[in-house]
């Protein structure tokens, strides 16, 4: 097998802050040894979700056992996942903006077509459903649990409570045309490929709004993990949450 280095684009600061958080976890449970340092666990979990670099691969590149790679990426995912804001928490920052841009994106998965729960039919593959909150900026503010991919943007945004913390917080929400019969804050754009007049400039005006959300999506997807997802889908949900707080953590 040939071994080679490679490098990923995140800063020291990103490096700093999840080896501070793996070596209070060692802490807490008393560990006493380890056959990688605390620094060299937060480096192979970083090159495994920002990379997509397989277990295979990172064995290999860091000289240890597979078994011993998953161990050491559940570890760190768990870790930062219990960092992850909650709906109330995210909230309390949302309340703070002028208004909130909601979008639903799919996170695709290694599934085949008998696994009808996780196919979307909007997208023709198999996938998760995340629910995404942004600010006026396309800021990030919050990445909601994963759901099969066939669950309906506004199925999944009611899942989550989603409307129902907006309609009660009193926040403008910008959607697509999914969310179409959310009602309470959140705005759509109207029906009809041959809208005329004020129908038309309005639908482009919100366009114009909603398209920040856009960035909120490629912050996600610029962690390359998470465009294949090839774990189970138990794990989503925490891969999620961990790319969340190591994002922040960056910035």
């Amino acid at each position: 097998m040939l071994v080679h280095s490679s490098s990923t684009d995140l800063s020291s600061r990103t490096l700093r802050f999840l080896t501070g958080q793996l070596a209070a976890r060692r802490a807490k449970i008393g560990t006493r040894w380890r056959r990688l340092a605390v620094g060299r666990q937060a480096l192979l979990a970083l090159a495994h979700l920002r990379c997509g670099d397989t277990y295979a691969q990172l064995a290999a590149g860091f000289d240890i056992g597979i078994a011993t790679v998953y161990r050491y990426i559940r570890e760190a995912v768990e870790a930062l996942a219990a960092l992850a804001p909650s709906l109330a928490e995210a909230m309390r920052t949302i309340r703070e903006k002028a208004f909130v841009i909601l979008d639903g994106t799919l996170l695709p998965i290694d599934r085949i077509a008998a696994d009808s729960p996780y196919h979307s039919g909007k997208h023709k593959r198999h996938g998760m459903n995340i629910q995404v909150l942004a600010d006026p900026f396309g800021r990030l503010l919050r990445a909601s649990p994963a759901l099969p991919g066939s669950t309906h943007d506004l199925t999944a945004a009611r899942h989550h409570g989603i409307i129902d913390a907006l309609t009660e917080a009193g926040l403008k929400c910008w959607a697509d045309k999914a969310y179409q019969g959310a009602g309470g804050p959140v705005r759509v754009p109207f029906r009809g490929r041959r809208l005329k007049g004020w129908k038309r400039r309005h639908n482009t005006s919100h366009a114009k709004i909603r398209c920040a959300g856009e960035r909120a999506m490629a912050t996600l997807k610029d962690w390359r993990l998470l465009r294949k997802l090839r774990c189970s889908t138990n794990r989503i949900t925490d891969m999620v949450k961990a790319v969340h707080v190591l994002h922040h953590a960056s910035t």
